[in-house]
């Protein structure tokens, strides 16, 4: 087994021990500090609390016979003071309004210190972080989100600046610089924080609050439960997010993520709820993070058209490991709003289960030239009762013009400023079981076809009573089951080892497909 460090803080270390698992290792261990058990477990990506700061340590892994697999030595972070947000009046009853103590104890909190939110329930509206501080929420701990809109501050969408030539963009939704609510938590503009602990995050929505009446804007739309606007090294371990207004985490325009050993839940009728939506993002590391969702589990954009032509910023090196999806429209998601582009995204050593789709990408005529999907891969998964395990889908019918001739014509139109493009996807060492509607279904442009697919190693089989549906969202496109790899405006498709069993018709169905290597 090798043992590697994913993160720590003064308090808190997370460790991949990798013993061929995914998501699960292939046995229980026995963790022990510095020569004493203090618990087992079955997860790859498995996290440690309790610690002292600046104290050395040394984590063993023992199986279940005693026998030794493997060992690390770290030493945990300096930490100047704890403040602990009950000394400043926070109640923790579930009741009182909590906001401005826990506020207090944020600003107050000098670098490299800890704010501290022990056991209890603290009501609050919207938190804002700061700069190089550590807030930890401990085992018992929950932040419970008011659901009265009128208690939270709005956010502009765009603010123009004195000299009218540029502007400031604080509000947004999918992808358009809109009015917003704060988020449950917010950071704008701060750098080397880590939000962690064993304690949640309850968003309190349901249907007669943040989601009733979900496609209008009531005041301004709905909060995140994490938004991070242009924001810089933040970590996030170990918490638990649950039933949010919107998106769950939101960063925006931030660099430097990671995202570690976290629960994100939502009930599967709860709308435009994705767990982790990663816009116009750089250096994002998502490990060890168990999603169970109504909508897509993980999806990265890059604006609509306005944000990407204004700001150029793609989605890139964003590293997806050791997760669990579970019950999402799509497990990972591209778009579809991606003006702004997408590059070198990489999932890998991840399941699938229940998901409508495995990867997802959705785009569409009109997103622009700088919406770019390059360099896509995904290797070492295992998919299960997955409908549909690879697509893609360049007439995805969101927006109001979405239905339009436009968008949704098959045939070609000119290339032009809003013409976006699918260069290059890798699919390797996959295996996707009792699937149900069809194994692929890859839908270019006409007049910019899809560069190439890569899938190597891929091994599909469908479930014995598989259900009926559409594989994509778009205007023609019929449901089916049992569907083979279906495949139209390619420029090249490299079929290496690839398995079809169970479906019904053929197993490959190629339209406009320029090259086949197989």
């Amino acid at each position: 087994m090798e043992i590697r460090l994913v993160m720590k803080t003064a308090r808190s270390v997370s460790l991949e021990l990798d013993d061929g698992g995914i998501y699960k290792t292939k046995e229980v261990y026995r963790i022990l500090v510095n020569g004493d058990e203090v618990k087992t477990t079955d997860t790859v990506i498995t996290s440690l609390y309790g610690l002292k700061p600046d104290t050395d340590y040394e984590i063993g892994v023992e199986d279940a016979h005693g026998t030794r697999q493997g060992e690390i030595a770290f030493r945990t972070d300096y930490e100047f003071v704890t403040l602990d947000v009950r000394k400043f009046g926070a109640k923790g009853d579930g009741v009182s309004d909590d906001t401005t103590f826990i506020q207090a104890a944020i600003m107050a909190c000098p670098p490299e210190s800890r704010v501290l939110i022990p056991a209890g329930t603290y009501k609050i509206t919207s938190l804002f972080l700061k700069s190089g501080i550590n807030v930890e929420l401990v085992k018992g701990a929950e932040l419970l989100a008011d659901t009265d809109r009128s208690h939270y501050a709005i956010l502009p969408g765009l603010i123009e600046s004195y000299d009218e030539t540029g502007d400031y963009n604080l509000g947004t939704w999918e992808g358009n610089p809109l009015p917003m609510f704060a988020g449950i938590i917010s950071g704008i503009d701060v750098s080397d924080v880590n939000l962690y602990g064993e304690g949640s995050i309850n968003g309190a929505a349901n249907h007669e609050n943040w989601w009733k009446n979900e496609k209008v804007m009531v005041g301004a739309f709905r909060p995140r439960m994490l938004s991070l606007n242009r924001c810089r090294n933040i970590r996030v371990q170990g918490l638990y997010f649950h039933d949010s207004p919107a998106w769950v985490i939101h960063p925006y325009f931030s660099d430097e993520l990671l995202f570690c050993n976290l629960i994100v839940e939502n009930p599967a009728k709860s709308p435009n709820t994705d767990g982790l939506d990663p816009e116009s993002c750089r250096d994002v590391t998502i490990c060890g993070v168990r999603f169970s969702l109504g909508d897509d589990c993980i999806a990265v954009k890059s604006g609509k058209i306005y944000m990407g032509r204004r700001y150029k910023t793609p989605s890139s090196n964003i590293h997806v490991y050791q997760c669990l999806m579970e019950h999402g429209h799509g497990a990972v998601t591209v778009g579809s709003e991606m003006a702004g582009g997408v590059n070198n995204l990489i999932v890998e050593k991840c399941r699938f289960y229940h998901t409508d789709r495995g990867l997802r990408i959705k785009t569409r005529r009109g997103r622009g030239k700088d919406a770019i999907l390059d360099n896509i891969i995904f290797r070492d998964l295992m998919m299960e009762q997955v409908m549909t395990p690879f697509t893609a889908n360049a007439f995805y019918f969101c927006d109001p013009d979405g239905r339009t001739e436009f968008v949704q014509s098959r045939e070609p139109y000119p290339v032009d400023d809003g013409t976006p493009s699918m260069k290059r996807f890798c699919f390797e060492n996959i295996t996707a079981k009792d699937c149900h509607v069809a194994a692929s279904y890859f839908d270019g442009l006409p007049e910019q076809k899809i560069e190439q697919i890569t899938m190597r190693n891929v091994s599909v089989s469908f479930a014995g009573q598989a259900k009926c549906d559409v594989p994509i969202m778009s205007n023609g496109v019929e449901a089916c089951c049992k569907k083979g790899l279906y495949a139209r405006n390619v420029k090249k498709l490299v079929l290496d080892n690839v398995s079809i069993e169970g479906c019904e018709g053929e197993e490959i169905e190629l339209h406009n497909v320029d090259e086949v290597e197989r």
